[in-house]
């Protein structure tokens, strides 16, 4: 396992071939068709959102973790601050229907559209509360993969690489990551640690690396919610979406996942939330 931040930007198509991912993506579907309310999608921007508390600096990125933040802003969150690698920073919601980070619209209402280095120096002087980010792979640490899968050295597929996602996760004061699950994606180990978690798991692992705060908070996934055990740094299942179980959730995972004392069904999305998601994505394309 070799730990790094740099990364290529070319990469290629992951095409899965296993027969066992394939069967977790046929019953995440189907669980997804029993909850005509709303979709994995929608509980996973909930759940973000919920991550997210008044007054807060989140390095936002794209994607869910924008709606999320947008739901925080109009809910429970109206002075949190939004961070983008692209260089801005927002104190007002987000406007509807963004595909980029750097639409039009995003940048005309920012509080400062500034570069890169000023979004990041603000993250490395330890001033970011949360940040956002996804991955190919994640494993019971929170190290997540994004350069490659198999051998560093000869790897059989190359992934984007960094894009900033090592550096919030070394720096922000804490980190939650959002993904599919799937058992190729949340693997007992990953191939190459990108983004660091915690490590070996071993204690003080993140402080004996040079990392002097953070470390993942949760991973939010299509079928539940994950924590880290403070003694052992190892992923929990902390609750698990109305339209799954228990069980589902620890076949879809690649190491045997352990349940929280309390591990309950996660709270479903409000009629207000969703009113508030669907108007900021009012075509589904993140949240289908």
């Amino acid at each position: 396992m070799t730990w790094s931040g740099g990364g290529r930007r070319r990469g290629t198509r992951w095409h899965n071939a296993n027969p066992q991912c394939a069967n977790a993506r046929t019953r995440q579907r189907a669980n997804a068709l029993m909850s005509p309310d709303y979709t994995p999608q929608e509980l996973m921007v909930v759940a973000a959102a919920r991550e997210i508390a008044d007054g807060e600096l989140v390095f936002v990125g794209m994607r869910l973790p924008l709606l999320a933040f947008g739901l925080a802003k109009r809910t429970h969150a109206p002075t949190a601050i939004g961070l983008f690698e692209n260089g801005l920073i927002r104190d007002r919601v987000p406007p509807p229907v963004l595909y980029t980070m750097s639409d039009a619209p995003n940048v005309a209402g920012a509080a400062w559209a500034t570069g890169l280095l000023d979004v990041m120096h603000i993250l490395q002087r330890g001033d970011v509360n949360l940040g956002f980010i996804g991955g190919a792979e994640i494993d019971r640490f929170g190290n997540i993969n994004t350069n490659v899968i198999g051998s560093p050295d000869q790897p059989t597929i190359k992934l984007p690489g960094s894009g900033g996602g090592a550096d919030i996760a070394c720096l922000a004061q804490r980190l939650v990551s959002l993904m599919e699950h799937e058992p190729r994606r949340l693997r007992e180990r990953v191939d190459f640690i990108t983004s660091p978690g915690y490590g070996d798991g071993s204690p003080d692992w993140r402080a004996r690396q040079g990392l002097v705060r953070g470390g993942p908070a949760a991973v939010i996934t299509t079928l539940g919610v994950l924590r880290f055990d403070a003694k052992t740094s190892e992923a929990y299942l902390a609750s698990f979406h109305p339209f799954t179980t228990p069980d589902e959730v620890q076949a879809a995972t690649g190491w045997p996942l352990r349940l929280a004392p309390d591990c309950s069904p996660t709270p479903p999305p409000t009629a207000d939330e969703l009113r508030l998601i669907r108007e900021a994505d009012p075509h589904s394309f993140w949240t289908r």
